[in-house]
C-alpha cells in the first residue's frame, strides 16, 4: 500500500488521500465506474424510446425509423420492441455488474483498510495506548470504517449516475432545442454550487459527530471492562447517567447535522421545478410553433424528469458522503501516526541467544513526569538468577518494559549478549524473552489455547508437560472439560491465582533464553506459591532469569538480589548478605516474617 508523509497527506482531502491510499483498488474502481456509466446510458434510452415510438405514430412512413429502410408501421414498432429488449437486458446486466463490483470493492477497501490499521496500531508503541481510550481506537476500526463501507456501496454510483445524467441529457438538449435547454439547465449551476457550500458546510459537523460517538464508545467498552467494579459498589444508576450523558451529546451532534442535510432536498426541490416548469412550458410553445417535433417535445420532457429529480438524492448521497469523508480522516490520521519503535536489522535467532544482558547508564521517564531510571546501570549474566525488589515506583517494572522495547530509553543502552537491542529484530528480541507480569492477560478462548498463545505449533502433550512444570495441571483436570474449558474474556471464569499459573505454562511453553516473572505469584496462596518456587528451579535452569517481587521469599534463593529506590539500585546481593547489612532488604523481610 502506498503510505504518504504525515504532513503531507494531513494536509490533503480525505478522498485524496483515499484514492491515494490504495493504487491497487484503481483496477476495480474503473471496472465499477465503467458499469455505473454504461448502466446509466442504457437507464436514459427508454424515453427516447418513447420518443421514437410516438415519431412512429405521428409520422408514420416518413419517421426516423422509416430512413432505415422499415416502412410498414408494425415493423417499425417491432424494431423498437427488439430494441428495446436490447436496451432493457443490458440496462440490468450492468446494474447487476457495477452493484456487484461496488460492493465487492467496499468489502475489500474495508477489510484491507482494517487489517491494515490493526497492523499499524500493534506496531505503535505503549505510550500510545496508555493517552487513548480503547473505546476510541474500536470505534475507528468498526464504526469508521464501516462508514467508508457505506458510501462505497451506494454513494459512489450516485455521484457517478448524477454526473452522466446530466452530462448526456445536457447534451441532448443543447442539441435538440437550444433555447428550451438554457432555461432547463438554468438551476443547475445553483443546484451545483449549492452542493459543494453544503458538503463543506457540514464536514466539521460530522466530524463532532464521528468525535461523540467515540467518546461513547469509549466509555461503553470502559464500563464493560469494569462491570464487577461497577457492581461491587452499586455504581449501577450512576454508570446508566453516565452513559445517558454521551449518548445525549452524540444525539445532539447528530440531530444537528440531521437538520442541515434533511433541508437540502427541499432547497433542491425548488430549483429543479424551475428546470422543469421551463422545458414544460417553454418547450410546449416551440412544438406549437412548429419549431420543435412533438416526439422530441415529449423526449425532453421525459428527460427532465431523469436529469432533475435524482438531484433530490443527492442531499441523501451527500449525507453518505460527508459521514465517509469525516471517518476517512480519522482512520488515515491513525495510519499516518508516525511508528517510534523502529526494529533493528540484527538477526538472532533464539537457540544462538546466550542470555547476557546489561543496562549501561540508562535514563527514562514517561511523558511530562520525572525520570523513573537515572544513569541506571546492571549487568546480569547468562543462565544467572536476579531478583529485583524495591517500592511501588522505584522502576522494577519499567527495566522489563525497556528490555522489551514497549518504551525507548532516553540516555543510556541495554545490551542482550554486547548487541544493543535497537539494533535486533524486534521478533527476535522479544522471541527470546518469556514475560510473566502481574496482570495475567487471558484471551477467550480454551485453557489450551491460552497456554499455547505464541507457540500454535505446539501439541497437547507438550501443553500439558508446561502445565504440570507450573503446578496447574491438577486444578485444569478438575474444570468441567479439562483443558478445553472456555476461560472467558481476560479470564474471568478463573481465580487470579488459577490464571497466573496458565501464564507461567504459557511462559514455559514458549521456553524462551530469558524469563522475566514480574510478581509472578503475587496472586496465589502460599501452599501454591511453594508448588511454583519448586517448579522455578526447574524453569530456572540454564536460562538467565530477573525474578521482580514483593514478596521476598519468591527471590530468597536468586543468585543475586538487587533493590531499588528512586530508579537506582541501592544494595545487592546474596539473601543472607542483605539480611546482614540490616537495611532496606532486612527491614523488608522482618515485616513480612513477623520478625521484630
Amino acid at each position: 500500500m502506498l503510505k504518504l508523509s504525515k504532513e503531507t497527506s494531513k494536509s490533503k482531502h480525505p478522498f485524496v488521500r483515499l484514492l491515494n491510499y490504495g493504487p491497487s483498488y484503481r483496477i476495480q474502481i474503473l471496472q465499477a465506474v465503467i458499469c455505473s456509466i454504461l448502466n446509466k446510458i442504457f437507464d436514459i434510452a427508454p424515453p427516447v424510446l418513447i420518443g421514437a415510438a410516438l415519431d412512429v405514430v405521428v409520422e408514420q412512413q416518413d419517421s426516423l425509423i422509416a430512413k432505415w429502410g422499415i416502412k410498414n408501421i408494425f415493423g417499425q414498432l417491432l424494431a423498437l420492441t427488439f430494441i428495446s429488449l436490447i436496451v432493457w437486458g443490458l440496462e440490468s446486466i450492468f446494474q447487476y455488474a457495477y452493484e456487484r463490483l461496488w460492493r465487492n470493492l467496499a468489502q475489500n477497501i474495508q477489510h484491507n483498510l482494517r487489517i491494515e490499521t490493526y497492523a499499524h496500531l500493534q506496531n505503535l508503541e505503549l505510550a500510545y495506548f496508555e493517552e487513548r481510550s480503547t473505546g476510541n481506537l474500536m470505534a475507528i476500526l468498526n464504526d469508521d470504517i464501516n462508514q467508508l463501507e457505506r458510501f462505497l456501496d451506494v454513494g459512489a454510483n450516485e455521484i457517478i449516475q448524477v454526473t452522466v445524467t446530466v452530462v448526456i441529457i445536457g447534451g441532448t438538449f443543447f442539441v435538440l432545442a437550444p433555447n428550451v435547454a438554457w432555461w432547463a439547465m438554468l438551476p443547475m449551476p445553483f443546484i451545483v454550487w449549492g452542493s459543494i457550500w453544503f458538503q463543506k458546510f457540514l464536514m466539521p459537523r460530522y466530524a463532532e459527530v464521528r468525535e461523540k460517538v467515540s467518546l461513547l464508545s469509549g466509555q461503553l467498552s470502559n464500563n464493560l471492562s469494569g462491570i464487577t467494579t461497577i457492581k461491587s459498589f452499586t455504581a449501577e444508576a450512576y454508570e446508566v447517567g453516565r452513559i445517558t450523558i454521551e449518548s445525549e451529546a452524540y444525539k445532539i451532534s447528530n440531530r444537528k447535522a440531521i437538520a442541515f442535510s434533511a433541508a437540502f432536498v427541499p432547497l433542491i426541490r425548488i430549483l429543479i421545478f424551475i428546470g422543469f416548469v421551463a422545458t414544460l412550458l417553454l418547450g410546449g410553445l416551440e412544438a406549437v410553433a412548429g419549431r420543435l417535433a412533438v416526439s422530441t417535445y415529449s423526449v425532453m420532457v421525459f428527460l427532465t424528469q431523469r436529469l432533475l429529480w435524482p438531484l433530490t438524492r443527492l442531499g441523501q448521497t451527500l449525507d453518505l458522503y460527508q459521514r465517509s469523508m469525516a471517518s476517512t480522516n480519522r482512520v488515515m490520521n491513525l495510519l499516518d501516526t508516525p511508528i517510534a519503535i523502529r526494529p533493528g536489522d540484527i538477526s538472532l535467532p533464539v537457540e544462538s541467544v546466550k542470555g547476557e544482558l546489561e543496562f549501561e547508564n540508562v535514563t527514562f521517564a514517561y511523558r511530562d513526569s520525572f525520570p523513573i531510571l537515572e544513569n541506571f546501570s546492571l549487568k546480569i549474566s547468562a543462565g544467572q538468577t536476579i531478583g529485583i525488589v524495591g517500592a511501588t515506583g522505584s522502576g522494577k517494572s519499567t527495566i522489563v518494559k525497556l528490555l522489551l522495547r514497549f518504551y525507548e530509553a532516553h540516555e543510556g543502552r541495554i545490551t542482550l549478549d554486547g548487541i544493543e537491542i535497537n539494533q535486533l529484530q524486534l521478533q527476535d528480541l522479544r522471541r527470546a524473552i518469556g514475560l510473566v507480569s502481574q496482570d495475567v492477560f487471558l484471551f477467550h478462548g480454551t485453557v489450551a489455547e491460552n497456554i499455547s498463545y505464541g507457540s500454535f505449533d505446539v501439541t497437547l502433550p507438550e501443553i500439558i508437560t508446561a502445565a504440570k512444570i507450573a503446578e496447574a495441571d491438577d486444578f485444569i483436570n478438575q474444570l468441567p472439560e479439562g483443558y478445553e474449558t472456555i476461560v472467558g474474556e481476560r479470564g474471568q471464569k478463573l481465580s487470579g491465582g488459577q490464571r497466573q499459573r496458565i501464564a507461567i505454562a504459557r511462559a514455559v511453553l514458549k521456553n524462551p533464553p530469558i524469563l522475566i516473572l514480574d510478581e509472578a505469584t503475587s496472586a496465589v496462596d502460599n501452599e501454591t506459591e511453594a508448588a511454583i518456587q519448586k517448579s522455578l528451579e526447574k524453569i530456572t535452569q540454564n536460562r538467565t532469569t530477573i525474578a521482580i517481587a514483593h514478596r521476598l521469599s519468591t527471590i530468597r534463593n536468586a543468585d543475586c538480589i538487587y533493590v531499588m529506590e528512586h530508579g537506582k539500585v541501592v544494595e545487592y546481593g546474596l539473601h543472607e548478605e542483605l539480611l546482614e547489612k540490616s537495611r532496606i532488604y532486612a527491614t523488608l523481610w522482618r515485616v513480612q516474617s513477623g520478625i521484630r
